[in-house]
């Protein structure tokens, strides 16, 4: 299926401020990878307004540090109090500080102006093995930590500052990061970086009741480059900055995560110094979209899921009749549950919504969830007796849904909710074109659900759905362009586990 017109862009929406105004308090970096210079950019990536506190000059570049120079600890006060009497400042990221007396002057800041949003990157060694922060301040630096609302060490540092060797697995890992929360009272994102294998995990942990778990897993492919300079300052730069549109961290990380994966992914084209280079902070500017085009690379990266529903022996018998009845029975109560959340889904999707014709659309599919769909649901369940508790791969594809409303983001949400729209009318096409070439039987016991899913309102309302989709990417940020492909990945997974779910409950 295609979609063949698209509607106009809308602004960015969130639930904090559009243009985040973060301030960068860390130490300076002339080749551009860390330090100030890369939480500028990492800022400016992901949407908003950077400054930046000065707190120590250094010499170095791609290949290490050769000198560092810490400015009397006066001007530093100058220039904080300069930037917080004239400018709302909506989030703090911390990095680079130095010695115990620019800590101090770090802490009477904070103490004063109590910014809403503070994350502290803890920066103690350069990936090249440099010591940045003075072993006299290790100290100093430990009390400025139940200051800060996320901390963001590597596992070097977390090691550091809990004086053990540091972790060589990531289960070890995520209990020096669920000490160190516990110790601190606040958020510690526990990173995988350092250790080896093909996946990359991160994990924000917090021991007080503030996320949905203690743990909070966000997994992804490990990226093979040399170009990570800069790496650890620019997660917490954008960190900083996705928290103040969103209020939650997990969502930050989901959006923040796939933008630095890209960043890394693309590093090498920077083609800058001979050592450890830095990361793309701009690739998402490389390309503009034009209508339909993330539309277009959508339904290539959900062409393999479809495909591989097509192959189900669910969905072979529910095209020739031959499907078991109970089989299509605990199908359709799985598919009531679902769509009782899904409703509440795209309700969310409509108070999003940044125009009337999308609030009206959403919110007339939430009310067909509940009010047409789920009638053919109680109609054929009726006296079989086939009424199921919530299977796992319900639950599981119920909640995704749930964190992608809960994100705050429009285009993150449309993005996972497409593909029950998309793949269920191809499949619903394609079955029913089998069925009307056989002869539309009406002795084919399947019928009803054939015709409902291949009704032209419904393929009116998918291509509908993909226009939507497809300009609200359009005017999403990068990094809620790489958080929408992820969502509607996993969507489209579901999808398949969910058309499969019987064949294994029976």
């Amino acid at each position: 299926m295609t979609s063949t017109s698209y509607s106009t862009v809308y602004p960015l929406a969130s639930r904090g401020r559009r243009i985040p105004r973060v301030l960068s308090i860390a130490g300076s970096d002339p080749s551009g990878g860390a330090g100030i210079q890369a939480d500028l950019k990492s800022i400016a990536a992901n949407g908003g307004y950077g400054m930046a506190a000065v707190t120590a000059l250094t010499a170095q570049n791609t290949r290490g540090v050769t000198g560092v120079h810490v400015p009397p600890v006066e001007f530093l006060r100058q220039q904080l109090e300069a930037i917080s009497d004239d400018i709302a400042v909506d989030a703090v990221k911390i990095g680079m500080l130095g010695d115990t007396a620019v800590i101090d002057e770090v802490r009477r800041w904070l103490e004063k102006v109590r910014p809403a949003v503070v994350v502290l990157d803890p920066v103690m060694v350069a990936t090249s093995g440099d010591r940045l922060l003075r072993e006299s301040a290790e100290t100093a630096l430990r009390t400025l930590l139940p200051l800060a609302d996320l901390i963001t060490p590597n596992l070097p540092e977390l090691a550091m500052l809990l004086g053990e060797p540091e972790a060589s697995d990531w289960a070890t890992a995520l209990d020096q990061g669920k000490r160190l929360a516990a110790e601190c009272g606040n958020t510690v994102l526990v990173k995988g970086g350092h250790l080896p294998g093909t996946e990359c995990p991160d994990a924000l942990v917090n021991t007080t009741g503030l996320l949905r778990q203690d743990v909070v897993e966000v997994t992804g492919a490990r990226v093979h480059t040399r170009n990570s300079h800069g790496t650890g300052c620019s997660l917490s730069a954008a960190m900083a900055t996705a928290q103040v549109r969103h209020g939650d961290w997990e969502a930050s990380l989901q959006e923040v995560k796939p933008w630095l994966q890209q960043a890394l992914a693309t590093s090498g084209s920077l083609e800058v110094g001979a050592g450890n280079g830095p990361v793309n902070h701009f690739h998402h500017q490389e390309h503009v979209l034009t209508p339909g085009e993330y539309a277009a690379q959508l339904w290539r990266d959900a062409s393999p899921e479809l495909q591989a529903i097509y192959g189900l022996d669910f969905i072979r018998g529910l095209q020739s009749g031959d499907l078991p009845e109970r089989e299509f029975a605990y199908y359709l109560a799985q598919d009531a549950l679902y769509l009782n959340g899904y409703s509440r889904v795209l309700a969310r999707a409509g108070a999003l919504a940044p125009t009337e014709a999308e609030q009206l659309f959403w919110a007339r599919g939430s009310q067909q969830c509940l009010e047409v769909e789920s009638e053919l649901h109680r109609n054929w369940l009726a006296g079989r007796n086939a009424e199921a508790a919530t299977g796992p791969v319900t639950k599981s594809y119920v909640d995704h849904l749930l964190a992608a409303s809960a994100s705050g983001s429009y285009a993150v949400l449309l993005a996972a909710i497409l593909p029950c729209y998309w793949l269920y009318a191809e499949v619903g096409q394609q079955l029913h074109g089998a069925y009307v070439e056989a002869g539309a039987s009406l002795e084919h016991p399947y019928a009803d659900w054939l015709r409902a899913y291949a009704d032209e309102d419904f393929a009116a309302a998918t291509r509908q759905a993909i226009d939507f989709t497809d300009a609200a990417a359009r005017a999403a940020s990068p990094a809620e362009r790489a958080a929408m492909g992820e969502a509607f990945a996993w969507s489209c997974r579901y999808e398949t586990a969910f058309f499969d779910a019987p064949r294994l409950h029976a």
